[in-house]
């Protein structure tokens, strides 16, 4: 039996603050440390045990080798193996003072962990020589509010495989940079690569709130895969989960023989949708460790951002759930008193340790100031989903055309509140699975139809105010439902139509990032302008976007009919030649080539208001980028 005393790794003032709820590097505390005089240093929290010892591969598994000792006062266990060694798997073998109640649990602040199905974890150190200074010295402008993000959203597991296996996160790295960088996007945001027992959740159902997934390599090939994405100029975003976690008996749930990480009562802490448990945002030291992963994935990683999953289901105490099936706040109320204070926490702690960073919330209702900062009594986040936008612009696509104008609000309402909260358009993996076909299928008409459809939409997305984010395959318009289980259709990107939307998802990148108007005042009215928002009957959609400083606007035009318009007219602001700068009609991405020759000068003739407007022909379902250029 072992039982060498070890260093007090957890301090007083690291006590502190995990009891407090606002300790951030728990990381650094808490799980395995190796030693470099041999053997590590275990610490997990388990107050309700009655006993915890280290098993693993170095002592037969035996829990009378490495037993651990109590810190009372914090309910934390701490001792020293000598003879544990890197790479070997271990669990807490943890005896509950609650009738007996015995478990083995994987460590909560494990590094590593074995390759699902097996479930326990491995002794690692998070050892790499990182070359992404250049990128980590110089992308807080990268991330900013005013920078352009074009954001392409993937799955590991389906995005590439080789002969049906999946790719190493290294493998990936130059395979994803390769692609995204000819592709123009300027991040990517990858589906939780948090370890998770069960690969159909997409990583959703996260057990290792401190490992990135076995699946595809080592922490080493993760931090090597960032690395290079950051060489190569790309930011990376993670999809990370507080919302909740798998019943999976080694997972977090029913921890120390009593509810630790999870509410007790099922109204709070079960999630019916998902089958899973809740966090206990009321818990100060659950607080403390999920803070600490979210800092973690920062620090020790390098991510450039978290979108935050699920936020909806985590503000209100009602979310899924039935009359009678939930517990109201202290005030009667359906709003989760103790996850906004959470939030709020969390977001501080994320913008005071990494400013150049961000945080993203996926959060689907009308909740006030998600992303305002939380001295104005805002959530704290950087930026929002903008869920309706999503769901209201498919809907509308969704129509056949000649019924577009009874429809025509859906288009038009994202800009009601645009300016509301700091919005990132998504068209996300939530809307090419289970059932609700790829983007290209959601399109009416013919084939050819289908694709100036989603040409239209994209060039519109790309138009309106908002940071943007395709899912995978999207911007080749694969045909099928997405499917984790296997990859893209790559060989449908070299068919004609395909190819085409693809060209076009390129050019869109390249003038939205070389083109301020789009992207500067994404978030401040001062930036938008509609010129023509209500001509239903044509189903025609014109505005304008402009940059800072009274620099040239861009004049955005949409027709989302198959009928080409000429001579339709727009009243601009400004006399000068217009210039074509993107037309989705355009024969090179697919179309009929409808246009006006490269652009148009403006006439003195009074229209929407204004003292000059330009006459165009609108090509059949597109969307048009105009560029003012003064007379000299």
């Amino acid at each position: 039996m072992h039982t060498q005393k070890q260093n007090q790794f957890i301090g007083p003032q690291d006590g502190y603050l995990f009891a407090e709820g606002t300790h951030s590097r728990l990381y650094e505390r808490l799980g395995c440390h190796l030693r470099a005089t041999g053997g590590a240093d275990f610490a997990v929290w388990a107050p309700n045990a009655e006993s915890v010892s280290v098993i693993g591969d170095w002592n037969g598994w035996s829990a009378e080798v490495d037993l651990l000792e109590s810190r009372g006062e914090l309910g934390i266990w701490q001792g020293h193996a000598p003879d544990a060694a890197p790479g070997q798997a271990y669990k807490y073998r943890i005896r509950s003072r609650h009738g007996g109640w015995q478990v083995d649990k994987a460590d909560p602040f494990a590094f590593c962990a074995e390759l699902p199905p097996a479930t326990a974890s491995r002794i690692w150190t998070l050892d790499y020589a990182w070359s992404d200074r250049e990128w980590m010295s110089a992308r807080a402008p990268k991330n900013a509010l005013d920078a352009p993000m074009s954001v392409y959203e993937l799955h590991l597991g389906s995005w590439r495989r080789k002969e049906g296996r999946f790719f190493g996160y290294r493998e990936l790295a130059h395979e994803l940079a390769d692609y995204v960088t000819e592709m123009g996007f300027t991040h990517v945001e990858l589906m939780p690569v948090t370890e998770h027992p069960f690969y159909g959740s997409w990583g959703y159902q996260t057990t290792g709130y401190f490992a990135p997934t076995a699946r595809f390599g080592t922490p080493q090939d993760f931090m090597y895969f960032v690395d290079h994405l950051h060489q190569r100029g790309i930011g990376v975003l993670l999809d990370w989960v507080p919302s909740h976690f798998p019943t999976d008996e080694h997972g977090l749930g029913y921890f120390d023989g009593t509810h630790l990480y999870e509410h007790a009562d099922p109204r709070q802490g079960f999630h019916p949708e998902w089958n899973s448990s809740i966090f206990n945002y009321g818990r100060n030291e659950v607080r403390s460790f999920l803070i600490s992963s979210a800092l973690f994935w920062l620090d020790k990683y390098h991510l450039d951002g978290l979108r935050v999953d699920a936020v909806a289901s985590m503000l209100y105490l009602d979310y899924a759930r039935q009359h009678g099936g939930w517990i109201p706040n202290r005030y009667g109320g359906r709003e989760n008193l103790e996850a906004v204070e959470f939030l709020q926490t969390l977001n501080r702690a994320v913008y005071r340790e990494h400013p150049d960073t961000l945080t993203i919330a996926e959060e689907s209702t009308a909740w006030p100031r998600v992303s305002r900062p939380t001295d104005m009594d805002g959530l704290g986040f950087g930026m929002k989903w903008n869920m309706g936008w999503m769901h209201d612009s498919l809907a509308y696509m969704k129509e056949d055309a000649v019924h577009r104008k009874y429809h025509h609000h859906k288009l038009t309402f994202s800009l009601v509140y645009a300016f509301n909260e700091n919005f990132v358009l998504p068209l996300s993996h939530d809307e090419v699975v289970h059932g609700k076909g790829s983007l290209l299928n959601k399109m009416p008409g013919d084939a050819w139809q289908q694709f100036a459809n989603l040409r239209a939409l994209l060039g519109f997305m790309w138009g309106h105010p908002g940071k943007k984010l395709l899912f995978m395959g999207g911007e080749f318009g694969q045909r099928r439902e997405w499917n984790h289980d296997d990859e893209l259709e790559w060989w449908v990107a070299a068919l004609e139509g395909h190819a085409g939307l693809q060209r076009f998802v390129k050019e869109l990148n390249r003038v939205y990032r070389a083109t301020p108007a789009l992207h500067q005042l994404d978030f401040s009215a001062t930036g938008f302008e509609w010129v023509a928002a209500d001509d239903a009957d044509r189903s025609v959609f014109a505005f304008l976007r402009k940059p800072r400083d009274g620099g040239a606007p861009l004049l955005v035009v949409s027709n989302m009919t198959p009928v080409p318009r000429t001579n339709y007219l727009l009243g601009v602001p400004a006399p000068g030649f217009w210039r074509e700068l993107v037309n989705s009609d355009a024969g090179e991405f697919g179309g009929a080539g409808w246009g006006n020759l490269g652009g148009i000068e403006s006439a003195p003739v009074r229209a929407h208001g204004r003292m000059h407007s330009v006459c165009l022909t609108l090509p059949p379902l597109s969307t048009l980028f105009l560029e003012h250029t003064p007379h000299g």
